[in-house]
């Protein structure tokens, strides 16, 4: 089961990613040839939250059955530990927060240039944070 999971667990972490450096780059786009904010761009948007999400549930069931999850404090001398049972969750759930909150602002917003700006902003904080806190050397 836990081998199962951490490989659904990376594996879709390449289609989230996907979806969401779409749907960054599509409000990036849609903010700066100032065009109209439309139903495919809610929907593209609305994958990008989406896959995150399910990556974001699917991580914590694989940290708390894994054996990382139950790290103590003094492994954290180990880099590569805490990367994978600290920094790595810690740093996504903040990423996946901001894209929700990206995701409520634009809802919110009255113009297309707001709706835009607010996926580009809060989406693209939230690509940051994943790409510099993913345990490259286990992806490759």
């Amino acid at each position: 089961m836990y081998t199962f999971i951490q490989k659904f667990h990376s594996g879709w972490a390449y289609l989230a990613l996907l979806l969401l450096v779409f749907a960054v780059v599509n409000a990036l786009l849609g903010m700066s040839s100032k065009k109209e904010f439309t139903a495919k761009d809610r929907k593209i948007a609305l994958f990008g939250l989406i896959a995150t999400h399910i990556q974001l549930v699917v991580g914590f069931i694989l940290y708390f059955i894994s054996p990382l999850g139950s790290a103590s404090f003094g492994q954290m001398k180990d880099a590569a530990l805490r990367l994978t049972s600290l920094e790595h969750p810690l740093t996504n759930i903040i990423a996946i927060a901001l894209i929700t909150i990206g995701w409520s602002k634009h809802k919110k917003a009255a113009t297309s240039e707001a709706k835009f700006k607010a996926l580009t902003i809060f989406y693209g904080l939230g690509l940051v944070l994943i790409l510099i806190r993913i345990p490259w050397k286990l992806w490759f």
